[in-house]
């Protein structure tokens, strides 16, 4: 997908997001591509059976959450590579939306560990946020790189959020997450390095409420 968006114009590159977002939103893990990362694993990590029912309805709904903000994650890069001005930002896009295809695969293979499913309102996070990348994209550059620095740091504190709330006993779903959150803060960094601008409010604000009612929803359904 991304060597892809390399290559193609601004329609084949449109036509290239849509089938990325149907192959996110309905396609095995094994077509949502990424960097081909090994999944992260523990040496303690118990086989699903061995949780508790309890424990292990939590950590599925959890990890349902964490694979539906990468569904929203894969959109966001590829809507702002979409409209990138400047090639080595949109380089930089897509370079870290292969490293988010790895944390889509990883959950969605978790899931099926957990013998659960995707939040079955993905292709609407995917549409949703391939739009609202697209629309910080046309900002600017230095706006679209802000914008990933300000999500980046807001899916910190969801992840933080998770592993306290993950089941003790759960440490393959902690090894994933643990990983994905090395990875956002890095992407962050690498944003603000290359000029990202810091986010006048409301946005953040609007962000973090967005990603409140995408959190709660991908929870249950």
């Amino acid at each position: 997908m991304t060597d892809t968006l390399r290559r193609l114009g601004p329609l084949d590159r449109l036509l290239s997001v849509i089938d990325q977002g149907l192959r996110t939103s309905f396609g095995a893990p094994s077509a949502i591509g990424g960097t081909g990362r090994p999944t992260p694993r523990p040496a303690d990590a118990p086989a699903p059976g061995e949780l508790e029912p309890e424990a292990g309805r939590e950590a599925a709904s959890l990890m349902r959450v964490n694979h539906a903000g990468e569904v929203a994650a894969q959109a966001l890069y590829h809507g702002q590579a979409l409209v990138a001005r400047d090639p080595a930002t949109r380089e930089f896009l897509l370079n870290a939306a292969r490293e988010e295809g790895d944390h889509l695969v990883w959950c969605a293979e978790r899931l099926e560990a957990l013998r659960s499913r995707p939040s079955l309102l993905n292709p609407l996070w995917y549409a949703g946020s391939a739009a609202i990348g697209a629309l910080a994209g046309l900002a600017g550059d230095r706006i679209s790189l802000g914008f990933i620095t300000e999500t980046e740091r807001q899916v910190e504190g969801h992840i933080d959020e998770h592993l306290a709330r993950l089941p003790a006993a759960d440490t393959a779903s902690r090894a994933i997450l643990e990983q994905m959150k090395a990875d956002e803060i890095r992407h962050g960094a690498h944003a603000l390095e290359r000029g990202g601008a810091t986010l006048p409010e409301p946005l953040p604000a609007l962000m973090r409420m967005t990603a409140k009612l995408m959190t709660r929803s991908a929870y249950w359904i």
